[in-house]
């Protein structure tokens, strides 16, 4: 199985700024375990300048979030096309940020997915919990649907295309975590869900991952690398992370 560690920038970043960590990032990542994928997301107007700054260093562009449709009357949105025609291969969707603040269903999230894999990207989707489904021990039926809702249409080669990235809501931004038993529970549990396609779909713990708590988070049978916040904004915590996810694939 893949491991992969993706870094979502988010809304942080000025232009000097993103330029000193996407070097850091593409000099360090090679060093940091070649046989881990590395992705940074950074927000869209640096997206063509991390793509050329990272050119030849082996990682790789993802985008933040993308439009359903191919065109159109939509301010202020990008679609897949025009992330594949600079050079992006990856795309977050379905982030918990993007449910909360922006209304973001789960049909929506699949009308996303449906389009990166049209234009040859592959999605990072997004699933998980709110704090009130965990203590009410809903927590499976929750991710169970959003699943089921954004993907259920899938075939099992489409779905083999696509990274899945398991959020706790309740640990994103507030220094919580799950536990490792807890997070490779759930990872398990999605796993099942992804049927036939199992085998080949990369399951990313996304959630106040940091240095710190990384080993015994990677460590899980089924967790296949990290969708890292905050801890992606300095090349040394990042590139640190890629050196765990190596460590834990070949000591496994």
């Amino acid at each position: 199985m893949r491991t992969l560690v993706a870094g979502n920038w988010k809304m942080h970043k000025r232009r000097d700024e993103a330029l000193a960590l996407l070097r850091e990032v593409g000099d360090g990542a090679a060093a940091a375990g070649p046989t881990v994928e590395v992705v940074v997301a950074p927000p869209y107007p640096y997206l063509e300048l991390a793509v050329r700054t990272l050119e030849g260093s082996g990682v790789q562009v993802a985008a933040q979030n993308c439009h359903e449709a191919a065109q159109g009357a939509y301010t202020g949105e990008v679609s897949a096309s025009m992330l594949a025609g600079i050079g992006v291969t990856h795309c977050i969707v379905g982030h918990s940020e993007r449910r909360q603040y922006y209304g973001e269903n789960d049909a929506a999230v699949g009308l996303k997915v449906r389009a990166l894999l049209a234009h040859g990207l592959t999605p990072i989707y997004c699933c998980g919990e709110l704090k009130d489904d965990r203590i009410a021990e809903r927590h499976f039926e929750v991710v169970g649907a959003q699943m089921e809702q954004a993907l259920g249409a899938f075939s099992p080669e489409e779905l083999g295309r696509l990274v899945v990235a398991y959020e706790p809501v309740w640990a994103i931004g507030t220094g919580l975590n799950a536990t490792a038993a807890q997070a490779q529970e759930m990872h398990a549990f999605i796993r099942r869900q992804l049927g036939a396609a199992a085998a080949h779909v990369p399951i990313l713990y996304g959630g106040s991952c940091k240095p710190d708590n990384a080993e015994g988070l990677f460590k899980g049978a089924d967790v296949n690398g990290g969708l890292i916040g905050g801890a992606a904004l300095e090349a040394s915590s990042f590139l640190e992370l890629v050196r765990i996810a190596y460590r834990v694939k070949h000591s496994a």
